[in-house]
């Protein structure tokens, strides 16, 4: 009775060296690409928006009807993102980074949800006749996109934003004629504040 012959594995084809390189460069890549931190936060560009939020407080203090104060504050956010924006893609070009890609997507697509919910609220607050309540609804969505966003950023940033939802909190149960001096505070001397120290310690 012949006896059987022992079973051999079937020869695999060996990995090409090239393969394995790539797959690790891919690696690394991914895993420097989830530590690293989003630092194209414009701080001067923070100092100019907390500037031009000052401006668009004294004169929202001044208007006669509450759409012409909205209208007011509606062009302060366009004002602050033309700065914000080229602001940041500048530094986020010196210091060679992309500003969409890894950190920076991650910063965008925290930072969005609650500007937008920021959007819907405002249009329905000002349907239902409720603007008192919009400084703070505005603070506290801005301070919690920069909070979220900020978790991707430097220590400082989400700092930043808890100071701002600090005063959301407070403008809320505020009388309504202090929204434009808690905007002022929070659009105008944190943002500056905090502008002035990123810039001095992240470069600009």
């Amino acid at each position: 009775m012949a006896t059987p012959s022992p079973l051999r594995a079937p020869k695999r084809e060996p990995i090409p060296i090239d393969a394995r390189a790539a797959d690790h460069l891919r690696y690394i890549r991914e895993t420097m690409e989830n530590a690293a931190e989003f630092t194209a936060v414009p701080g001067w560009g923070g100092v100019a928006m907390g500037i031009t939020a000052l401006v668009a407080a004294f004169v929202a203090s001044r208007q006669a009807t509450p759409r012409a104060w909205l209208i007011v504050w509606l062009f302060e956010a366009f004002v602050a993102v033309a700065i914000a924006a080229p602001a940041a893609a500048t530094k986020a070009h010196r210091a060679n980074s992309a500003l969409f890609s890894g950190p920076g997507r991650k910063f965008v697509l925290s930072f969005a949800p609650p500007i937008v919910a920021g959007g819907f609220l405002t249009y329905s607050l000002f349907h239902a006749g409720a603007l008192f309540a919009l400084p703070g609804v505005w603070l506290l969505l801005y301070g919690t996109a920069i909070v979220t966003g900020g978790a991707f950023s430097v220590r400082i940033v989400p700092v930043m934003g808890l100071c701002l939802m600090v005063l959301g909190a407070a403008a809320l149960f505020a009388p309504a004629s202090w929204g434009d001096a808690f905007m002022a505070a929070g659009f105008g001397f944190v943002q500056m504040a905090f502008g002035w120290w990123i810039a001095r310690h992240y470069g600009g």
